[in-house]
């Protein structure tokens, strides 16, 4: 799998491993985009995007994990590409213009964690409030004992 990314979009690929019958293949942060096409549209075409999600890990350099889950309607197969999205600015190119319904997806991860999503047709709060303060997955964000943030509430 990696060698079809590395044949449309050479370098992008950073590691590649296995684990319990699932492939993760990590690329570059600023490839992301490009690889998702060449997998879309080369021989497995991976032509459903079933998940994007994210982690935070606070004390690594690029603190939010994203990965993105890949299917392949047409062979069954299965893959899991992860970008790293920096830990300052967290910001990765969009993929809406692969698969139109990351558009939600995208949306939730920038709500929860503050990613942003070069590209995106509408990035905005999707879960919580317009007016929320923060992004409440991050793994430095208080809990407990603070005042309800609803001020739009009727």
């Amino acid at each position: 799998m990696s060698a079809q990314i590395n044949a449309v979009v050479p370098g992008a690929v950073v590691e590649e491993h296995e684990a319990l019958g699932e492939l993760t293949i990590e690329v570059k942060a600023d490839r992301i985009l490009e690889a998702c096409r060449a997998l879309k549209d080369g021989p497995t075409q991976f032509s459903r995007l079933s998940g994007v999600t994210c982690a935070d890990f606070p004390d690594q350099p690029g603190r939010f994990r994203l990965a993105y889950h890949l299917h392949s309607i047409q062979t069954g197969s299965r893959v899991r590409l992860r970008v790293w999205a920096g830990g300052l600015d967290p910001e990765v190119d969009s993929v809406t213009s692969v698969w139109a319904g990351a558009d939600w997806q995208e949306r939730e991860v920038f709500d929860q964690f503050g990613v942003r999503f070069n590209g995106h047709p509408d990035l905005c709060r999707i879960l919580n409030p317009l007016d929320w303060d923060g992004h409440p997955l991050r793994r430095d964000y208080p809990i407990g004992g603070e005042d309800v943030q609803f001020t739009d509430a009727v």
